[in-house]
């Protein structure tokens, strides 16, 4: 897979296609380019020049000594869209992002020179500061040692690794072979769950999360379409209701049959969602 430097530090990415480019960010835990969006990238190839960077410190792209923040994840991909010369000659980008890709979409909305056109927002985190298990999650994010522990059970068994997508996905079982064997892949990586970790510690404190970008919402000037897994346990469905009212120009489209995966638990339906809006001039 080609790789591009942003500020000496290599991003690999996949890339397919010929149109309009479409940014794909993934979301956080064990993820990268092909394991959120595998199966949603070449049916959208015959639409987009497609782009599913691994975010910095996650797949196959650098791991570097720093604080992988929400702030970090932004500044990188806007450096990583300009590197590859994306967005000149009025050339707009359409971003769709997952979970912690979400929040990255939505910084490059509101806080760099990226000319975004459309925004997708696939259960987006960053949306709300409340802890879904309150002070316990905030007692969890200082156990790295359980993170590392789960992770060495991942990269054991395959079967631990299907088990537990239960966490993100409405039924494990429908999940297709591939989703499965490409989290099991990735968590064999030495560094798998490091940036998480991270992440994690940075942003979860005793008040809640971090991140939240509900008060500027009504700043947004691209068309925003929300969707969200009515099933998600990890980002409630209560806050993308909250974010479509707040957004100037937002819909929203609730999946019945999701959790926190569309892009893998009904990848047909995020591909005729993704095309519908984008190209809906």
């Amino acid at each position: 897979m080609p790789t591009v430097s942003v500020d000496g530090h290599t991003i690999q990415y996949v890339t397919a296609g010929d149109g309009p480019p479409l940014l794909l960010l993934h979301g956080g835990i064990i993820d990268a380019g092909p394991v959120s969006w595998g199966e949603v990238i070449e049916p959208l190839a015959e639409d987009f020049t497609v782009y599913a960077p691994d975010l910095l410190g996650y797949g196959d792209s650098d791991v570097p000594d720093v604080d992988y923040t929400i702030e970090r994840h932004v500044e990188t991909m806007a450096g990583f869209v300009d590197e590859l010369g994306l967005g000149t000659n009025d050339d707009e980008i359409h971003v769709c992002g997952l979970s912690m890709g979400g929040a990255v979409a939505l910084g490059l909305a509101l806080d760099t020179a990226v000319p975004v056109k459309r925004l997708v927002l696939v259960d987006c985190f960053g949306l709300g500061t409340e802890l879904p298990r309150g002070k316990l999650s905030y007692l969890l994010s200082r156990l790295a040692i359980l993170n590392k522990i789960a992770v060495a059970l991942f990269r054991r068994s395959r079967s631990f690794t299907k088990a537990s997508l239960a966490g993100v996905a409405n039924d494990p079982d429908e999940l297709s072979e591939d989703a499965v064997d490409r989290v099991w892949e990735y968590a064999k990586k030495p560094s798998a769950c490091v940036a998480f970790r991270d992440f994690r510690k940075h942003e979860i404190t005793k008040q809640g999360y971090r991140t939240n970008f509900t008060p500027r919402l009504g700043d947004l000037s691209v068309a925003t379409l929300f969707v969200h897994g009515q099933h998600d346990e990890v980002v409630p469905v209560e806050w993308a209701r909250r974010a479509a009212d707040a957004a100037p120009e937002a819909r929203l489209t609730i999946l019945d049959e999701c959790a926190h995966w569309p892009p893998r638990e009904d990848p047909e339906t995020m591909v005729r969602l993704l095309r519908e809006f984008c190209l809906d001039s």
